[in-house]
């Protein structure tokens, strides 16, 4: 198997986390070990690395690339159990942690995931290969009104009730089966000239409804605040997200950490007694520079944004 997997914002990513030597760090979405391979490299032999992956693939592929090192703990998991996966491991606290919320290269380009529009494969979409829903069964079991809610929501496309329409239309006479099924009937619902701009035609649809598959949005708030209750004073929490939806959610919810006051904006002192819990690194979030687009065009849309716990 070649998990291939190329690191976006490496450089920025390492230096945000600004690691110690002897630290815990987590990376929380271990893919082909990428970002993970670098912080190891920093880390002596009484530092800790702990990888967290829901796809079974990635945790293989890591733990070959990452052989040599004796000080990684790899964990077959979704980094929203990050409380209780550090509860079973008896840790209590961390020094820096990594979310890359992005679908790795590995399963975009393995046909067989059914993640990309541009291969033809049955439709799955699970990160998770041993849950029990699949694109398949949101494709051809969902309302109607529900498709239409996902791909407004989650993909943002503005021809979403007319895609869930057709989809609606076509499975009455057979199920959808495979991407290149579900890509003909998005074309279809799509009028020709706005085919003919923008980015591929499927991609904001099969953007929601792998976001619906595997729950991508749902639990990303708390696994931040739960994230951010495990770092020690000083650690640092980086955050890559790949679309407008997880970069709000992301640069929302560290404002409401930073700033967790609830008091009316005409009281003279906070009386609620919530504290900030971190201060925010990166006012404007950083983004791959021209090199890096060149040799890796899925950095395009990356955002990175940092916080420290205080």
């Amino acid at each position: 198997m070649n998990f291939k997997h190329i690191p976006v914002l490496l450089d920025e990513c390492i230096e945000g986390l600004n690691i110690k030597e002897d630290g815990i760090y987590i990376d929380c979405t271990l893919g082909g070990a990428g970002h993970s391979s670098e912080i190891i490299k920093r880390l002596s032999e009484k530092g800790r690395l702990i990888g967290i992956d829901q796809d079974t693939d990635a945790i293989n592929a890591a733990s070959k690339k990452l052989a040599d090192y004796d000080n990684v703990t790899y964990v077959h998991n979704n980094f929203y159990n990050i409380k209780n996966i550090l509860d079973e491991l008896n840790i209590d606290k961390v020094d820096g942690i990594l979310m890359d919320l992005g679908v790795s290269s590995y399963q975009l380009d393995e046909a067989e995931r059914g993640f990309s529009y541009m291969n033809d494969a049955p439709l799955d979409m699970r990160m998770n290969r041993e849950s029990n829903i699949s694109a398949y069964e949101i494709v051809n079991n969902y309302e109607e009104a529900d498709l239409y809610r996902i791909i407004k929501a989650y993909g943002e496309e503005k021809f979403a009730k007319r895609i869930a329409s057709f989809i609606a239309k076509e499975r009455e006479e057979r199920p959808i089966r495979t991407t290149f099924e579900l890509v003909d009937i998005i074309k279809s619902a799509i009028p020709a000239r706005f085919r003919r701009e923008g980015p591929h035609p499927a991609k904001r649809t099969f953007q929601a409804i792998r976001i619906e598959v595997n729950k991508e949005l749902e639990i990303l708030n708390k696994a931040i605040e739960d994230a951010v209750s495990k770092l020690n004073r000083g650690g640092r929490i980086a955050i890559i997200t790949f679309h407008s939806l997880e970069d709000r959610i992301v640069k929302t919810k560290f404002k409401e950490l930073e700033n967790p006051c609830e008091c009316p904006k005409d009281f003279p002192i906070c009386v609620c007694g919530k504290s900030p819990k971190i201060k925010i690194l990166t006012r404007k979030p950083k983004e791959a520079n021209e090199y890096e687009l060149e040799i890796n065009p899925r950095s395009r849309s990356a955002k990175l944004r940092i916080g420290e716990k205080i």
